[in-house]
């Protein structure tokens, strides 16, 4: 039986040590986390609609325990400049963050494993009697930046700048908000991920980003200012922080997924953009596929290693095309609110390249019946 180590205690980490010990307990896995238990960044995640039916099956008891704390709705919202187009049938779940770790450390807790929070590794040196190393470290990893020439690493970024806020508005549907002022364009993906909180991305391309200044903004400015922009969306409740600082979104790829011993998963193998909401998902779903490797080849991490990419690499390969794609819309969003706001909307329902026509009129009748009638009244 091997020796796992793993580096990182997000949700690729916590449900993939929770997974190898309940389906043995005697696996020796070890967890390490350079943060406290109860720290997190940002605010709530997002689930595409039926994003946790995967774990129904193999784990009804954590689908059991997570479902409870999440806030679900049936449409999305669109808001262009105060145009608003219902995008009916397209389903969303959110859970705070902060509330989704806890449930996977006390599952993680109940079959045993102890992860050592505040344990900052220096060096993988320091895990070297692991027969696996797994990196669940997220975008920065130590162990895909130990071996990148072997992993095939490779992280962009792109150009517009985001900061991840919330706020004690409530909000009924997943709602994409589109505003200007004179510095330009902004966007807010905001949606309820609690009663009483919801979370609230805010996105702008680097022109405006540049124009408005916020380059020498402090924080408290950057929240006043873009609690303008948005003033009548939040219906005068102010923005929370929690590291709400401007970032550039990475793309991160890996051309290989084993390196000697080490392995990756989750953000530190692959980033899908926020715009459609599958990250946790993907990394909990990166956990299975690897952890059924390892039952698989329980004593040889090499054949694990490439088990788990036989198995994940294609499924993976078109969630992340997809999410490259919905990132690019959003980097040129500013040119599309030029559109009208059904035509706007159908730009943006279907900037994936996962979503036609037909199986819109399937799913949302009422938009498709809406566009359509449009259509021929300019014809």
């Amino acid at each position: 039986m091997m020796r796992i180590a793993i580096v990182g205690a997000g949700p690729a980490g916590l449900y993939l040590s929770y997974l190898l010990k309940r389906r043995d307990r005697g696996t020796d896995v070890r967890v390490f986390e350079q943060n406290p238990a109860g720290a997190t960044f940002g605010f709530g995640v997002v689930f595409s609609d039926r994003a946790l039916e995967f774990l129904r099956e193999d784990d009804a008891e954590t689908y059991d325990a997570i479902t409870p704390s999440m806030e679900s709705w049936s449409d999305i919202t669109l808001d262009l400049e105060g145009s608003v187009v219902q995008i009916d049938g397209v389903g969303f779940s959110a859970v705070g963050r902060l509330e989704l770790l806890r449930i996977l450390q006390a599952r993680a807790r109940s079959v045993g494993v102890e992860v050592q929070f505040e344990r900052t590794l220096g060096s993988l040196n320091e895990v070297a009697d692991a027969d696996l190393i797994v990196g669940a470290d997220g975008v920065n990893s130590l162990v895909r930046r130990t071996h990148e020439e072997q992993f095939g690493a490779s992280v962009g970024y792109l150009r517009n700048k985001f900061a991840w806020f919330g706020t004690s508005r409530r909000f009924e549907t997943l709602t994409q908000t589109f505003r200007r002022n004179g510095d330009g364009a902004f966007n807010a993906h905001h949606y309820r991920y609690a009663p009483r909180m919801s979370t609230f991305i805010i996105e702008t391309d680097a022109d405006t980003w540049g124009r408005a200044g916020f380059a020498s903004m402090d924080e408290s400015s950057t929240e006043a200012y873009l609690e303008r922009v948005f003033e009548d969306v939040l219906g005068g409740r102010g923005l929370v922080s929690n590291k709400s600082v401007w970032r550039s979104f990475p793309i991160v790829t890996n051309a290989h997924w084993s390196a000697g011993k080490a392995v990756l998963l989750g953000d530190a193998l692959h980033t899908a953009h926020f715009s459609i909401g599958s990250g946790t998902r993907l990394a909990m779903e990166d956990a299975i596929s690897l952890a059924r490797a390892i039952e698989r080849h329980p004593d040889d991490a090499g054949a694990a290693g490439r088990a788990y990419y036989a198995d994940r690499r294609p499924i993976l390969d078109k969630l992340t095309t997809a999410a490259n794609a919905s990132a690019l819309w959003y980097e040129r969003f500013a040119e599309h609110m030029k559109l009208a706001p059904l035509d706007f909307a159908m730009s943006y329902i279907t900037r994936s390249g996962r979503v036609d026509l037909d199986r819109l009129r399937a799913v949302s009748p009422r938009f498709v019946a809406a566009y359509e009638e449009q259509s021929r009244g300019r014809s």
